[in-house]
């Protein structure tokens, strides 16, 4: 009755069936939203945490990643919104690399205006809030055993997230990240400055999931309504002669705002979420 297994856990049935049950939910959702939301929705129990010193390191986080990745998901969050838990879901795609054998550079970026709840968290003033952000995509695996740079490169591309920091106009995000878009990605230029993210660009810049949680005021949160999504480097971009960098891409962006309060989110997003949101730049 009983066997040996090996090389998996009962986790990955578990998270399989999630995964189902969220398509019989939502049919319509890509598999790259499947993902995003499993991810999405989980949270280290107090037990994880508890691993955590009071002051935790970057090494200390790297850790709890290594060790629990982004916690246990939530079915029932990754599938329903509470009035003061609100989730945003962006289902977008790019063209990160434009250009012919000899000549690749960057294209695309996708920046996301979101209909914000501003007023309701003005509001909140100095009351403690969390926006969780979490990018997914797919990537075509190097064909080789190597990249051709400094660094081995897996990925095809690879796309970042960055958002709006609370003293930024449109004008000079757009800015901000159209720079750090032409800098070599192990550089981390979006990090500067911006402060309240839980790991921050060293940490969640690996891969093809990029998830993290912002926590701060109110009234910051209520002026960082943009996001941004770019291309960085990928062999795509640094083998022209293998013809892959007019390609179009898919990407899943999800976002979160929780209140530790009760306010309604929900109502505020709901009132012009039919309205196009998404500008390409």
């Amino acid at each position: 009755m009983f066997t040996t297994t090996g090389d998996t856990s009962a986790a990955t049935a578990q998270v399989a069936r999630m995964a189902a049950q969220i398509l019989a939910d939502r049919p319509d959702l890509w598999p790259e939203t499947v993902r995003a939301l499993l991810i999405h929705s989980g949270e280290w129990t107090p037990a994880m945490r508890g691993h955590l010193p009071a002051v935790p390191s970057q090494n200390d986080k790297r850790t709890l990643i290594r060790r629990y990745g982004y916690g246990i998901p939530d079915l029932t969050r990754a599938i329903r919104s509470l009035s003061n838990d609100v989730t945003l879901i962006i289902e977008g795609s790019m063209q990160p690399y434009n250009g012919s054998e000899g000549s690749v550079r960057t294209k695309d970026m996708m920046l996301h205006d979101l209909p914000w709840p501003g007023e309701a968290l003005e509001a909140l003033g100095q009351t403690l809030v969390q926006m969780k952000v979490t990018l997914s995509y797919f990537i075509e695996p190097n064909p080789g055993e190597r990249g051709w740079t400094k660094r081995h490169r897996y990925s095809s591309h690879g796309l970042r997230f960055a958002v709006k920091r609370s003293e930024e106009n449109l004008a000079s995000f757009r800015s901000r990240i159209n720079r750090d878009a032409r800098e070599d990605d192990e550089s981390y230029a979006a990090a500067g400055g911006d402060t309240g993210w839980f790991f921050g660009p060293r940490l969640r810049n690996r891969g093809s999931m990029h998830s993290d949680i912002w926590e701060g005021t109110a009234a910051d949160l209520a002026s960082r309504h943009a996001i941004a999504v770019y291309p960085t480097g990928g062999w795509w971009r640094e083998k022209p002669a293998l013809q892959r960098a007019d390609r179009q891409v898919r990407y899943t962006l999800v976002v979160s705002l929780r209140a530790r309060v009760q306010v309604d989110l929900y109502t505020p997003i709901e009132t012009v979420v039919g309205i196009p949101v998404e500008v390409e730049v």
